[in-house]
């Protein structure tokens, strides 16, 4: 094989490794001193299929019914999956808005009626309503260090 060919093979090889998934977008980060705002919801043991199916099968493509600014809240926006429960036997889901846009809408219920109008948000609301244990959601805002 020339030279110029295995270059070229391992160029797009390359590029295919780099380049994100059909369907994902790169995360961005936040810079200094932008914040960064993580919540922490509790899922009850017995419903985390019934919240993960609400995140991620009716919340997360939802998005695509939003306008391109606020899609951006999603694109900025990561869940993380618990590896183990909580001492109560809830399971920690986290959402980190990594920068978090000001002014921007994060509220899940909000964000439902504008992606499916009311009648279908409340039902959906209602999943999410009934699956996490409220008293205990955690929500932190911080602000990403020079390190």
């Amino acid at each position: 094989m020339s030279r110029l060919l295995r270059l070229s093979l391992s160029g797009c090889l390359m590029a295919l490794f780099l380049t994100p998934a059909f369907g994902q977008t790169p995360h961005t980060v936040a810079k200094q001193n932008e914040t960064v705002w993580v919540i922490a919801y509790p899922v009850k043991a017995a419903k985390r299929a019934q919240y993960e199916r609400f995140i991620h099968e009716i919340f997360w493509p939802g998005a695509k019914n939003l306008p391109a600014a606020e899609q951006k809240v999603f694109r900025q926006t990561r869940v993380m999956h618990p590896t183990e429960p909580e001492a109560d036997g809830s399971y920690s889901y986290l959402f980190i808005m990594d920068p978090v846009i000001k002014g921007a809408d994060y509220g899940i219920e909000s964000l439902l009626k504008k992606m499916y109008g009311e009648k279908k948000a409340n039902e959906y609301f209602k999943l999410f309503k009934d699956a996490v244990v409220e008293k205990n959601y955690k929500a932190y805002r911080v602000v990403q260090s020079k390190d």
